[in-house]
């Protein structure tokens, strides 16, 4: 083995109590995501130490009271040796059930081996790894051939698209890994888009109308657009069968291609009949379709069911989809990652994997959506890879194993010396 990655792998576990005191400092900023604008005094902090590891760092401002953090450290060859980005992101889970919570969200938490705090799975217990990684190396003065980027964001919890933002100004680099929440598999992802589908009467109508719109003889063709919304649910229902049963893709479970009716609002207040209702959407679509492929297909297949409603033939359901927030525009497209597993990085760290826990990684697809697919996006192979149980993300008493993130120090460190080298 490279003497210095002996160096770096005995430095981790020497020096462990660093990595519990980074992850402690960064669980006491409060930055949950919603209602965010919370993170620039963490990304001050991360900014801080990736400057005492001798990262050239930039900070880009992101919304009103947010910040993105890009960092990197060259190599000796930086031009002719490869570029490595880790990503990780610093928002949180919202906490509505802090009286459930045995201890503070906010204060760490150590109880034998498992670490107690809101976000230590998702996802800063990664990013204390990758913050006690770039102390040692600059500590040991460990030197490499090529680029390490390091990219600190907030929205991924928001759906606002930070990594985005970045990958829009610096996309440049020969692999990425996502530390986000995989319980140390190999994970690429589905991808997923919002909408709305809105309905909307042409004319508003006193409740007292209800009677001549629904009984026989009545004459008066309107309808109440809350009741009419049972329709388009109905519709979505049965596509998202059709779906689960017509449509696969390897690493997948059948039937991860959901349509999650999330949110419904309407009507004025009980003396009119509902003119408007909206229905908010959430579809998560695999890696081997496009997001105007799945848009296209739900929409063809609501109009021709409103088509062939005596009403909503004559009024006919509008859709939005996407945009770039959640908080900001209710809306948020994530893209899908595919794994090559045969690419060289992936090789290389699925052999300090196995050097580091004595069994191969387990490759499989992940059932929710990180950042990683913005890398796919911009043509960058990458992989989702971070300590931390899916089951542990967003819940109560959110925890992770202190043993679980020294193994991945340790992976990560192997990697970043047989990569950039």
């Amino acid at each position: 083995m490279n003497q210095q990655k002996i160096r770096l792998i005995e430095a981790i576990d020497q020096h462990q109590e660093e990595l519990i005191e980074l992850l402690g400092k960064l669980v006491a900023f409060n930055t949950v995501s919603p209602p965010a604008r919370n993170t620039i005094p963490l990304q001050e902090f991360i900014s801080q130490e990736l400057e005492q590891a001798n990262f050239d760092v930039h900070q880009k401002p992101f919304y009103e009271k947010d910040l993105l953090v890009y960092g990197s450290l060259k190599g000796a060859k930086p031009a002719e040796r490869n570029r490595l980005i880790l990503n990780g992101h610093v928002d949180v889970a919202t906490v509505e059930d802090q009286e459930k919570w045995q201890t503070d969200p906010f204060e760490l938490v150590q109880q034998g081996d498992w670490l107690v705090g809101r976000g230590v799975s998702d996802m800063k217990g990664a990013v204390a790894c990758f913050l006690y990684l770039f102390r040692l190396v600059s500590r040991l003065k460990l030197e490499f051939s090529g680029e390490i980027c390091f990219q600190s964001v907030v929205g991924e919890e928001a759906g606002e698209a930070g990594t985005k933002q970045l990958l829009q100004e610096h996309h440049e680099a020969d692999f990425a890994i996502v530390g986000d929440t995989s319980n140390l598999s190999f994970q690429g992802q589905g991808g997923v888009i919002t909408g709305w589908i809105t309905l909307e009467s042409p004319k508003t109508y006193h409740d007292g109308n209800r009677i001549s719109m629904v009984h026989t003889g009545g004459g008066l063709k309107a309808a109440s657009m809350v009741e009419k919304m049972a329709v388009i649910i109905d519709a979505l229902q049965k596509l998202e069968r059709y779906w689960g049963i017509t449509k696969t893709c390897e690493g997948f479970p059948p039937g991860t291609n959901t349509i999650n009716p999330a949110y419904v609002e309407g009507g004025i207040h009980p003396a009119f009949v509902a003119n408007q209702a909206r229905l908010w959407i959430t579809v998560h679509f695999y890696p081997n379709e496009t997001v105007d492929e799945v848009i296209a297909e739900i929409e063809e297949h609501i109009l021709a069911t409103a088509k062939a409603d005596p009403w909503l033939k004559n009024n006919l359901p509008a859709f939005k989809w996407g945009g770039d927030s959640m908080l900001e525009e209710k809306g948020e497209v994530f893209p899908p990652l595919s794994l090559d597993t045969t690419h060289p990085a992936m090789k290389l760290l699925a052999k300090n994997h196995e050097a580091q826990l004595q069994q191969a990684p387990v490759v499989n697809m992940s059932t929710t959506v990180t950042d990683g697919g913005w890398f796919d996006y911009y043509g960058i192979p990458a992989v989702i890879y971070g300590p931390g149980e899916l089951i542990q993300a967003h819940s109560t008493n959110e925890g992770v194993s202190a043993k679980q993130l020294l193994d991945y120090c340790k992976v990560i460190g192997g990697f970043l010396f047989d990569w950039c080298s």
